[in-house]
């Protein structure tokens, strides 16, 4: 499979500048929409619960604080969201030529680790401008990334495959995510979980453990810890089974999309 994928590597690459040039072709502001987004909903945050309900950010200006988990968050939920809809909206490739359809949901995927670059280095200059200078646990943001495209891979697998299927996949993605997203330490800090079975449970969600690693490496939050194993557990657990279930729907992908 890695081996099958590493050969169309050049469809792989052209699929991903296709998704990124499509996403953003007749956009008025383009590209600066990948600037803007993360920008716009960490002043909404700022404004809502930083300013409003004087939510606590650990030490760190709000804005700064929000961002961190923005980072990651947006390029789970942004791989997901274009990852569900990839089959269907390349029906055409995907019935007319053989090749191995893992590469259209990663390509999906990929896209959304590009915008991931560009709004790290917005975040970087949202460092500077409050004289928050980065420490040596800047290391540890590729592989933390890295466990993030993992989940992404996981779960495009799964809804891409099944939004062939069943279409309503599409429009049960995006509320999915809105609700993941309230549920993940983003616009607040995982301490404001009182400990026990609750916190338990809610470090179930693979997410809140990425979200802790990114913080502790860009602000300096606390260690993730042991919530940082559940997500590289779940996280592999969701690839395995994401690509086992779009193998099974791959055999019959091109008579169904």
């Amino acid at each position: 499979m890695i081996a099958e994928l590493y050969r169309h590597r050049e469809l792989v690459l052209f699929l991903t500048w296709r998704e990124i040039a499509i996403r953003y072709k007749q956009a008025v502001l383009g590209i600066a929409w990948v600037i803007l987004q993360p920008l716009t909903t960490t002043l909404v945050f700022s404004v809502v619960f930083g300013l409003l309900a004087k939510l606590p950010s650990e030490g760190t200006p709000y804005p700064v604080f929000t961002f961190a988990a923005l980072l990651p968050w947006q390029l789970f939920s942004s791989a997901v969201d274009r990852g569900s809809k990839s089959l269907v909206s390349s029906a055409g490739l995907v019935t007319k030529i053989y090749f191995p359809r893992l590469a259209v949901p990663l390509s999906a995927v990929a896209a959304a680790a590009v915008d991931f670059v560009a709004s790290f280095g917005v975040f970087l200059v949202l460092m500077v401008i409050y004289g928050i200078a980065p420490t040596g646990r800047l290391i540890a943001v590729p592989f933390l990334a890295l466990l993030v495209v993992l989940m992404a891979l996981g779960v495009s697998f799964i809804v891409s495959a099944a939004n062939v299927l069943y279409r309503d996949v599409q429009y049960v993605v995006p509320f999915s995510l809105t609700l993941w997203m309230y549920i993940s330490p983003v616009a607040y800090s995982s301490r404001l979980v009182p400990t026990g079975p609750l916190q338990l449970l809610y470090a179930l969600n693979p997410l809140v453990g990425v979200i802790q690693g990114f913080r502790w490496a860009l602000i300096g939050g606390p260690w993730p810890g042991w919530t940082l194993i559940v997500s590289c557990v779940l996280a592999l657990a969701g690839l395995v089974g994401g690509l086992a279930y779009f193998r099974r729907v791959e055999r019959i992908m091109a008579d169904v999309v």
